[in-house]
């Protein structure tokens, strides 16, 4: 097992189960020099999180494995710290970004917007930052 006590530089996951859109967003993480490994449900992200904690973990809040509580629950019980928390979901679906915005995520946004988003700011939210060196 993988030490995790301390966050890989620019490691993240995505939670989602839609291939198409896993595709964009590891594709974009890919083309800024980023790693965003795909995990299709809990499980998987669990497994991942055991093996290399992340500095981000983005949410697909349609997944249909998700327990967005336990999962947050657990990123603040690892002993180590928080990674970002961005999740997205259709704008119609108010009380799923409400909840999710209740159970901590950083950053909830309509699917959208997150779309428009994704290429300027993933960056920000894996904490990396160009031109910096460790």
């Amino acid at each position: 097992m993988a030490d995790t006590t301390e966050p890989t530089a620019a490691t993240g996951y995505v939670l989602c189960d839609d291939m198409i859109f896993t595709s964009r967003i590891t594709g974009t993480a890919q083309a800024l020099g980023l790693t965003m490994k795909p995990a299709r449900s809990m499980d998987v992200l669990r497994n991942l999180v055991a093996q290399q904690w992340p500095t981000c973990i983005v949410i697909d809040l349609a997944n249909p494995s998700l327990n967005l509580v336990e999962l947050i629950k657990s990123l603040k019980g690892g002993g180590t710290a928080m990674p970002r928390v961005v999740a997205y979901g259709s704008h119609v679906d108010t009380a799923a970004l409400k909840a999710a915005r209740e159970a901590g995520c950083d950053l909830v946004l309509p699917r959208s917007r997150f779309v428009e988003e994704l290429p300027r700011a993933l960056p920000d939210w894996m904490g990396f930052q160009p031109g910096a060196t460790s």
